[in-house]
């Protein structure tokens, strides 16, 4: 893995290349085996994905809800993992209750 830090038009460049809009954007940005990783996702969901290889751009956890990875702590709070694609579409990809 390698991480690179980058100015925030660098990263709203991959942002907008890889189909991830205002409303899917979070906090952190990945690249991972061509698919892009939007937000607090958890591990299981990136290893879902690659293990599957759905025809998508990415997945993401728009926000930073209670309880997804990295916001630990206090009340959880249900959130989603969803599928993108560049085209705008998206879905439920796994849902966290």
């Amino acid at each position: 893995m390698e991480a690179h830090d980058v100015t925030d038009a660098k990263i709203a460049a991959v942002k907008a290349e890889s189909g991830v809009t205002d409303e899917l954007s979070s906090c952190h940005t990945a690249k991972v085996d061509g698919y892009t990783v939007e937000g607090h996702v958890p591990a299981a969901d990136v290893q879902k994905m690659l293990k599957e290889r759905p025809k998508i751009s990415g997945i993401a956890v728009p926000g930073m809800p209670a309880g997804s990875p990295g916001m630990e702590g206090g009340a959880k709070q249900p959130y989603d993992t969803l599928a993108f694609t560049k085209g705008g579409a998206k879905s439920v990809y796994v849902p966290h209750r």
